[in-house]
């Protein structure tokens, strides 16, 4: 089995505790050197749980019947990888253009982010223990780039008001964003296609905005998943959001639709309107982002003072505890294919043939 090191993100795919349980059940671990440098981890750490360290990424994939990663690996890793090995990772399957490649390595190739969100895929779901790091990171860096303080404070010299945030999405990103700024003492607001949401923002004492919908529109989006909307139903929502972002300061956007650009929901119109001093944070920023301002990877003050962070990889800036859950995601997964009797691939398994998208020289994906 091997892990290298992320060239793009700060995060690594196996921790010394999932290593050791990987020895454990009888596999040689090799670990690219400094694979876990930016999420905390020496080597030495990954030495004394088992694991031989690699000088290079050509000599641990050159070793690797199993390759463990946190982003799909670019042609010249691919063409250092063994024939017939097994991959793990977020592979970005509706972006990736080197699934071909994989192919003809008969590399197979499974895409963590399309794990189907059921119970028994509860412990292995990369999207929910990342997402949920993105969501507690998106209100530290509003905190940040907000000039005033998030709780209500009574002082000698006056009281300061709470801040007021809308989270945009209630997703897993947007719940635990709706935790954290609760306990940092914001009044938070928040909104989703789904009702089925609303009970989970109130009992996390938000106030869920609720855009009318027809009986046929809450149908449809009554799932886990949100789905791309109507175009009344976006115009309705475009009208309410205007109205409750003027009145905020701080406005956390995270809705994603899988295989799809983010949706649009913050118009430039609405920023302009918003008061000097607020902060747009999109987590959708690397899908397009939420908010039409938004500039992929980059922050920004607008015209009338309204702070845009297209910040990506959230999850990347708490890389240590990002990492831990989600080599324990992966550790999960392989124990469906991986155990004392060695390696064995189930086609018959729905997790594994729902992500499961190169095999035996061919692209599974799309098919």
């Amino acid at each position: 089995m091997a892990i290298v090191r992320e060239l793009a993100d700060t995060r690594v795919a196996a921790t010394p505790e999932t290593v050791k349980k990987y020895v454990g059940l009888g596999h040689s671990v090799v670990v690219e050197s400094g694979a876990g440098l930016t999420a905390a981890i020496p080597d030495p750490a990954y030495v004394e749980a088992g694991a031989t360290i690699a000088a290079s990424r050509a000599e641990a994939l050159s070793q690797g019947d199993i390759v463990l990663a946190v982003r799909a690996p670019a042609e010249d890793a691919i063409a250092e990888m063994k024939e017939g090995a097994v991959l793990v990772a977020q592979l970005a399957p509706y972006q990736n253009t080197t699934f071909p490649a994989l192919a003809a390595k008969k590399v197979s190739a499974f895409a963590m982010e399309l794990l189907p969100r059921t119970t028994r895929a509860q412990a292995m779901d990369v999207l929910s223990s990342q997402n949920n790091i993105a969501g507690y990171k998106a209100v530290l860096l509003a905190t940040h780039y907000y000039p005033r303080f998030m709780p209500m404070l009574m002082t000698a010299a006056g009281t300061v008001k709470p801040a007021r945030v809308l989270i945009m999405g209630v997703g897993v990103a947007g719940l635990q964003a709706i935790a954290t700024a609760k306990r940092l003492g914001a009044v938070v607001e928040a909104t989703d296609v789904r009702p089925s949401t609303k009970e989970q923002v109130e009992s996390l004492g938000g106030k869920f905005i609720e855009v009318p919908m027809t009986d046929e529109e809450k149908a449809a989006n009554d799932g886990v998943y949100a789905k791309e909307m109507s175009d009344d139903y976006k115009r309705r929502q475009a009208e309410l959001v205007a109205k409750h972002a003027k009145a905020a300061d701080i406005i956390i956007t995270t809705a994603l639709i899988p295989g799809r650009p983010a949706p649009r929901l913050i118009g430039e119109e609405v920023v302009a309107a918003m008061k000097p001093g607020s902060v747009i944070i999109d987590i959708a920023a690397e899908a397009g982002g939420n908010c039409a301002l938004t500039r992929a990877g980059e922050v920004f003050q607008t015209e009338n003072g309204v702070t845009v962070v297209g910040l990506t990889n959230l999850p990347g800036m708490v890389a240590a505890d990002a990492s831990s859950l989600y080599s324990k995601n992966l550790l999960t997964f392989l124990s469906l294919m991986l155990g004392k009797e060695g390696f064995k691939l189930d086609l018959e398994d729905d997790l594994l043939a729902a992500t499961l998208v190169t095999h035996q020289g061919e692209v599974r994906f799309g098919k």
